[in-house]
């Protein structure tokens, strides 16, 4: 994932979310998260994305079934936002900055941030923020090795 800061590189998680990692890997392919602005940014909490509208209430249309786990919610780990229900996740996502317990069992994680954390802590903060971060492109590793 490029942003205006810099590169943020997540591993995948399929052995604990399959479906989540397809259909974010789907997405991604169809260029679904490029240029789609950071909405909410809480300090010590989380930057959540993947809103086309910008706005917190916005996806891709298709509804995914939670893929609960034991993988804690912690600084770099990645999650699906949801409504209300369980099973409402669709194309938001959010990056924990900090442990949050109270996450655990109760959203999907789907992945985590191995390498450039730190551009992920300089993202513009706000409900929305006043000048929200964007990302630039988003891109799954294997394809981008492969020239595809």
């Amino acid at each position: 994932m490029t942003l205006d800061a810099g590169q943020v590189v997540i591993r995948l998680r399929p052995d604990i979310a399959p479906a989540h990692v397809a259909r974010i890997k789907e997405l991604t392919r169809q260029g679904f998260y490029d240029g789609v602005v950071f909405h909410r940014v809480i300090p010590g909490f989380m930057a959540q994305t993947g809103d086309p509208t910008g706005t917190g209430r916005g996806g891709s249309g298709q509804k995914l079934t939670a893929e609960l786990s034991n993988t804690p919610f912690r600084r770099g780990t990645v999650g699906m936002a949801r409504g209300g229900s369980l099973d409402s996740a669709d194309s938001q996502f959010f990056i924990c900055y900090d442990r949050a317990a109270h996450l655990d069992g109760n959203y999907t994680v789907w992945g985590e941030v191995v390498d450039g954390m730190s551009v992920v802590d300089r993202i513009a903060r706000g409900e929305p923020p006043r000048r929200p971060d964007r990302i630039v492109t988003m891109k799954v590793q294997a394809d981008a090795a492969t020239n595809k």
